[in-house]
C-alpha cells in the first residue's frame, strides 16, 4: 500500500521572508529556536533507543525521525520491511530526504536515493532537499545532491533558489557557509540573477546579510579593460 502524508506530524515550515537588515533570517520564535537546539544536542545511545521504542508502532514517523537523526541502521531496517517508506512525508511535504539533507547526513542521503527516493520532491512551500541543504550550509550533502540530479535553480513558492538561501546564511557560526556558496557559484548552469518573490537576486541578499558577497565575483560578467 502506498504511503501518504496525512498521519505524519509536520515539520516546522521553512518558507520565510528575507527580512531587510536582519542578521538572522529564520522565522521561528526564540523559544522554538531554543527547543530545536536542545533537541539537536548530543544524546546517549540509550536516549535514541528509547525514542525508537516509543515510535515503533508508527513506522512513517520513525523513518522520518531516523533520517533526520542519522540513524542509518534504523533506516536500513525499516526500508527492508517496507521499501515504500522512502516516499513518505509529513503534512508539509517534507520527505526523509529533506530531513537528512538539512541534517547534513550524507550517508543517509545516499541510502535514500539508492532506495529510490526522488531527488527533487517538493514541500507544500516548494522546497527541495537542495534548498534544505543550502539553508543549513550542508555543503557535502548539497554536492552529493547536485551530482545526482538536484535542480540547481529550483525556486520555492516564494521565489527562493538554493543560492538565495546560501547567500542569506553566510554567518561566522556556519563555517561551511562560504563553501556552500562557492559550490553553487561554481556550477556551470547556475542562473544567479533569478529574482526572489521580493525582487532580489542572491547577490543582493548576500550584500546586505553576510560577509561573503565578494564570492559573487565568480559569476559577474568580465570587463575588458584593454583598449581595442
Amino acid at each position: 500500500m502506498a504511503t501518504t502524508c496525512s498521519d505524519v506530524p509536520r515539520l516546522p515550515v521553512h518558507e520565510f521572508t528575507l527580512v531587510r537588515g536582519a542578521s538572522s533570517l529564520w522565522t521561528r520564535s526564540k523559544d522554538e529556536e531554543e527547543e530545536a537546539e536542545e533537541e539537536e544536542g548530543d544524546h546517549s545511545e540509550e536516549w535514541y533507543l528509547e525514542k525508537e521504542e516509543t515510535l515503533k508502532d508508527k513506522p512513517k514517523v520513525l523513518f522520518l525521525w531516523a533520517a533526520e537523526n542519522k540513524r542509518l541502521a534504523t533506516v536500513h531496517r525499516l526500508l527492508a520491511a517496507d521499501p515504500l517508506l522512502v516516499h513518505c512525508c509529513d503534512e508539509d511535504g517534507y520527505t526523509p530526504l529533506h530531513r537528512a539533507a538539512y541534517g547534513g547526513h550524507v550517508d543517509v542521503v545516499s541510502t535514500l536515493i539508492g532506495a529510490g527516493s526522488k531527488v527533487n520532491p517538493r514541500t507544500i512551500d516548494g522546497w527541495t532537499p537542495l534548498h534544505s541543504a543550502c539553508r543549513w550550509s550542508r555543503v557535502t550533502v548539497a554536492s552529493f545532491l547536485l551530482q545526482h540530479g538536484a535542480e540547481l535553480n529550483a525556486q520555492t513558492n516564494g521565489g527562493l533558489t538554493p543560492l538565495h538561501l546560501a547567500a542569506s546564511h553566510t554567518t561566522p557560526s556556519r563555517t561551511d557557509s562560504p563553501h556552500t556558496l562557492e559550490l553553487l557559484l561554481s556550477q556551470r548552469h547556475l542562473k544567479p540573477r533569478l529574482l526572489s518573490g521580493s525582487g532580489e537576486t542572491a547577490s543582493e541578499v548576500a550584500r546586505r546579510t553576510g560577509p561573503h558577497h565578494f564570492l559573487f565575483e565568480m559569476v559577474e560578467d568580465c570587463v575588458n579593460v584593454v583598449a581595442p
